[in-house]
């Protein structure tokens, strides 16, 4: 029968069919299960061909089913399963990821850091049983030799053969006196291939530096001072200097942090015994009557329920001695004729 007067006299097939219902219906095929042509209704004894969809190989059996006279189709054990692609190669520093090696099946790869990726970063197994693409390969991260900035230099924290760096390599940069560096010193190879920002070596100058209170300076040049130039402070008298023993001219042209020069105390008791520098002493011994800034003294109280002397420390603080307030002046007599019985003299507590 033509098979376009099928297709276009569906009511001449429909009344056929009711005469004779032991026709079979196009079967409902599931599991990747395909069959050819578009014909909905077949005759007891027609066969029909089974394939397997694009990608997918089939397993038991058999490739055909028969319509039968009761109208139903033959049974088939037919089964199709993906196909399989071999098992990717390694990568050599680098990591292979996926879940399966079927069919639509995707890997992707990625480098250990410090290498760079030369081919497609994925691949999906074909309906062949192939591979979409072959493993790539990782290759070091190189850099150049780091830019040297005019009147600068690099000084590698490893030894550098030829004209190539690898990813990871550091280095300090300098520059020659009287230049400054401007910007980070530290530099490194990075995972872009190309090294960190390259600073400046910039000409920097200081103003004559000035002179701090109670001290002097180890120059008086009124001029200006190169990068890293330095100069010493010290403390007149009695006087102790707090801070560095120099200063040194900075990258910003501004010196750095001034000492300044601390003030003695006078220990303000007139009569006792004070603990100075881990020996006892009389007040009056003390000459000159003075202790220098953050000297530690300790004098004497009295515990009057215990009837016993403790020491209590204090410190001079650029020229400002506090006496604790449990120390009580003792009367001259007792000082000059019974100093025996002073808490510095008594049991201790």
């Amino acid at each position: 029968m033509d098979r376009r007067l099928f297709l276009l006299c569906p009511l001449f097939f429909t009344t056929l069919i009711s005469a004779n219902e032991n026709v079979c219906f196009r079967p409902e095929l599931s599991g990747n299960i395909e069959m050819d042509g578009l014909q909905r209704y077949f005759s007891p004894g027609a066969e029909l061909a089974l394939s397997c969809k694009q990608g997918f190989t089939p397993i038991l059996g058999p490739l055909k089913i028969v319509c039968a006279a009761s109208g139903k189709w033959t049974k088939t054990n037919l089964k199709c399963i993906p196909k399989r692609c071999p098992y990717p190669d390694i990568l050599e520093d680098g990591e292979v990821y996926y879940e399966d090696i079927v069919y639509q099946s995707v890997i992707n790869f990625t480098c250990n850091e410090g290498f760079i990726l030369t081919g497609a970063s994925s691949a999906t197994c074909l309906a062949n049983g192939t591979w979409s693409t072959s493993v790539p390969q990782c290759h070091t991260v190189t850099c150049g030799l780091a830019p040297i900035p005019p009147n600068g230099m690099i000084v590698y924290d490893r030894r550098i053969g030829g004209n190539v760096t690898d990813y990871g390599v550091t280095g300090t940069y300098k520059c020659r006196p009287p230049f400054a560096l401007i910007g980070e010193a530290r530099a490194e190879c990075t995972l872009s291939g190309y090294w960190t920002k390259t600073p400046e070596c910039r000409v920097v100058t200081c103003p004559p530096p000035e002179n701090i209170d109670r001290g002097f300076m180890s120059t008086n040049d009124q001029r200006d001072f190169d990068f890293m130039e330095t100069v010493k402070y010290g403390c007149n008298g009695d006087f102790v200097l707090e801070g560095g023993l120099e200063i040194v001219c900075l990258d910003d042209g501004d010196w750095s942090e001034k000492p300044s020069c601390k003030a003695p105390c006078r220990v303000g008791i007139e009569r006792g015994r004070i603990l100075y520098k881990g020996k006892k002493i009389w007040i009056a011994d003390l000459n000159p009557k003075r202790v220098l800034h953050k000297e530690i003294v300790s004098v004497y109280c009295m515990d009057k329920a215990r009837k016993c002397g403790f020491a209590v420390s204090t410190q001079c603080i650029d020229g400002t001695m506090k006496i604790p307030e449990c120390y009580e002046e003792p009367p001259g007599v007792n000082y000059t004729l019974w100093s025996s019985s002073l808490p510095s003299e008594i049991q201790q507590c």
